[in-house]
């Protein structure tokens, strides 16, 4: 437990919206460069987990997020809409996430980062980006925006730019007290081990690298730019703020209106981006879910909340595939 919880204390993972998609993508990767020298405009280091406040954290937690329980076969999964950025107290799962938890004979995460094989790959993948020069003047703003999030610009420029930008993006956040430190997967994760769960993953690290990368070099620089402008503006905050209300919330009609007001499929390129991040990647995701719960297993899926929404979401996915979908209700 003590090698997990020290493990878990060191990870962190255009319109605003879209690049905190794109950021989605990257629930756990490891903070890079987050090792500025400390100032009073940095925001505060993200809590602390122990053993303590685990026990605490989970005594105390309320439900939030949305919850499915999907059923076929005779038996009966569960599918559990994430954040990968919230507030301290979000990171504990609540009574009924718990004990559908506890019910399930195994998690599935997008990806599991307690996993060796996965951390090192994701570290591979992340660093074998295509890597082709940005202009100079993009350059700056992107190192001044890294200063500003009291990040190393050195570290940093080693990633492609989409996973600077998506790091960025989720760091504007931090002064909001949203920080991809306080993602409940990784407390899942944690917590399975502690029940002697299996854990699977339901993708690759490469996979998931290569939604990220924009196709095109005119295609990332336009990403990058019109991120710039979102963080420069101001615009990325307040965004990110609202999509994190949904989820606490569990306001789903909300979120299944998300492209009306996200501002983040304005143009082809935004579009593009966004089906590549999800449209594309949930045909697998369900793949993956029901060849667990196929060969027997009671499963407990944790992804991120965009992926249930909409016809091509996974509740309608699994529908298709012949699972009874039912949508729980969290007394909040």
């Amino acid at each position: 437990m003590r090698l997990l919880l020290r493990f878990l204390t060191r990870l962190i993972p255009g319109r605003a919206a879209l690049a905190g998609a794109f950021a989605a993508l990257l629930p756990f990767a490891a903070a890079y460069g987050a090792d500025a020298a400390p100032s009073t405009a940095c925001p505060p280091p993200p809590q602390q987990l122990t053993s303590e406040s685990l026990s605490a954290g989970i005594r105390n937690a309320k439900d939030h997020g949305f919850l499915w329980r999907i059923t076929k076969d005779g038996r009966s999964s569960y599918l559990y809409g994430t954040i990968h950025a919230a507030k301290a107290e979000w990171m504990f799962p609540g009574p009924v996430t718990l004990d559908a938890l506890r019910r399930s004979d195994t998690l599935a995460l997008e990806l599991d980062v307690l996993d060796p094989d996965v951390q090192r790959r994701l570290a591979a993948s992340i660093s074998s980006q295509r890597k082709e020069p940005l202009p100079p003047a993009l350059v700056k703003r992107i190192e001044r925006q890294l200063q500003a999030q009291c990040a190393d610009a050195e570290t940093f420029a080693r990633f492609a730019p989409e996973f600077q930008i998506a790091s960025l993006s989720v760091m504007a956040a931090r002064l909001d007290g949203l920080d991809p430190a306080h993602a409940i997967d990784l407390v899942l994760a944690v917590l399975a081990r502690e029940f002697g769960k299996p854990i699977a993953s339901l993708e690759t690290p490469e996979l998931q690298m290569q939604a990220l990368q924009m196709p095109s070099q005119a295609e990332t620089i336009d990403f990058v730019s019109s991120s710039l402008d979102d963080l420069e503006s101001g615009r990325t905050r307040p965004m990110l703020n609202r999509i994190a209300k949904v989820w606490t919330d569990g306001n789903y009609a909300e979120l299944a209106r998300f492209e009306s007001w996200c501002n983040c499929v304005d143009t082809a390129t935004e579009r593009a981006a966004m089906k590549r991040m999800l449209d594309d990647r949930n045909p697998q995701l369900a793949a993956a879910i029901d060849n667990l719960h196929t060969g027997g297993t009671r499963v407990f899926a944790a992804v991120g909340s965009l992926h249930m929404i909409g016809p091509k979401g996974l509740p309608a996915l699994l529908r298709q595939r012949g699972y009874r979908v039912e949508q729980g209700d969290f007394t909040r």
